[in-house]
């Protein structure tokens, strides 16, 4: 009877997996089918490669789209993961118990707030102050702006499992380090991170998807011109201050009133999103296999 119950728990466990990868190729399946007419019509290359989207003259290129998701991202990513894996870091190995009590709850609700109240704070406190900036045609909002507020989306996600996995690091690592006369930062430092670091790049991962696929707030603070980001004067810095649109952003603005072939580019942008996405999994992947050799 023991073992019978033991083969149904795997089976069970093993159908569970199976249909959330089910669901996933359903989805891509769909929205593969839904943008086919577009790839077909406006060509692949064209499709990627245009930086000219109006829908009306039946111009459908997604290369500003793909370009501001990317400088978004990566801007987030700059602004977020060292302030992430730090809070990590501090609750899994500095903090005292009531301090981490007070600040891993605080992080945690971070994760609860509705991404629509990030953008109105982001509308109301950030893009004032990115205005002050002194750059020709700066209206606040823009990568700058839309960096800032992902930087702090992702943070309860990248902290978390980053803090998980430094915890799941074995004592012994720790305890063997500082009998070598080691400090406490120095056994941090040259131990444990390297020790969880799957753990903290596949929180950097996850944390780079929620980024990609994040919408509502970047549609309030990001500007949603649809243009690829350059510079606001000599000074090629101030392209931070550039409006943009993201691929998340174009398909939610549209989808709404876009009918035939604008309708099928909505859904190819979502495919190619869905691309995007894949390949920043795969090229993660192989960095960990790389250091992993």
């Amino acid at each position: 009877m023991r073992y019978a119950v033991d083969r149904g728990v795997k089976v069970l466990l093993f159908i569970s997996a199976l249909a959330s990868t089910f669901v996933v190729f359903l989805i891509l399946i769909f929205i593969l089918q839904e943008g086919l007419p577009a790839f077909r019509e406006i060509g692949l290359g064209d499709f990627v490669t245009g930086s000219v989207w109006r829908p009306g003259q039946e111009q459908f290129g997604i290369l500003a789209m793909i370009v501001g998701s990317v400088l978004v991202t990566v801007g987030a990513i700059i602004l977020g993961v060292p302030l992430a894996v730090g809070a990590a870091i501090f609750l899994a190995e500095v903090a005292p118990p009531w301090v981490r009590d007070i600040v891993r709850p605080a992080v945690e609700l971070l994760a609860g707030i509705p991404s629509v109240v990030y953008g109105l704070f982001g509308m109301v406190v950030l893009v004032p102050l990115v205005r002050r900036i002194p750059a020709p045609a700066n209206t606040g909002f823009g990568l700058l702006s839309a960096s800032i507020v992902l930087a702090v989306m992702v943070l309860p996600t990248i902290t978390n499992i980053a803090e998980d996995a430094i915890r799941a690091v074995p004592r012994e690592y720790k305890e063997g380090s500082l009998a070598l006369g080691t400090t406490h930062w120095q056994t941090i430092v040259g131990v444990i991170i390297p020790a969880a670091r799957s753990g903290i790049i596949a929180a950097i991962i996850l944390g780079i998807g929620r980024a990609l696929g994040e919408t509502m707030a970047m549609i309030m603070v990001i500007g949603n011109s649809i243009i690829v980001p350059r510079s606001l004067g000599d000074n090629p810095l101030t392209i931070v201050l550039s409006q943009a649109r993201t691929l998340t952003g174009n398909i939610a603005v549209e989808i709404a009133y876009a009918t035939g072939l604008h309708e099928s580019a909505i859904f190819a942008t979502g495919v190619m999103l869905f691309v995007l996405i894949v390949f920043v999994n795969s090229l993660a992947r192989l960095l960990m296999r790389g250091r992993a050799q």
